[in-house]
């Protein structure tokens, strides 16, 4: 059973691009995405345990120069790409009959 978490990164002014391929880089990170908002960056963790999205965490990216600031988000539960779609859906209904 794979282990999934979500990893919000502050970054220094300038570095985004080099910190997000440094980061798409470590073993156990599947995706990278620079986002808007609070963060500028959010790294999707797949690994087969909690102590491997720590390890990852406290000492892989921890490392990484130009980081200030992290935030993790352990998955309760993944779904797959068309349970994505219908999830975003709800509550949109009316929009989408437009």
């Amino acid at each position: 059973m794979a282990v999934h978490a979500i990893v919000l990164m502050n970054v220094e002014r300038g570095k985004v691009n080099m910190v997000a391929q440094q980061i798409i880089d470590i073993d156990g990170v599947s995706d990278v995405f620079s986002i808007a908002g609070r963060y500028d960056l959010a790294a999707i963790l797949r690994t087969d345990s909690n102590e491997k999205v720590a390890d990852v965490v406290t000492e892989v990216i921890r490392d990484v120069p130009n980081i200030t600031q992290t935030e993790t988000l352990m998955a309760f539960k993944a779904y797959a790409k068309s349970d994505l779609d219908a999830a975003f859906s709800i509550g949109n209904e009316e929009v989408l009959d437009k």
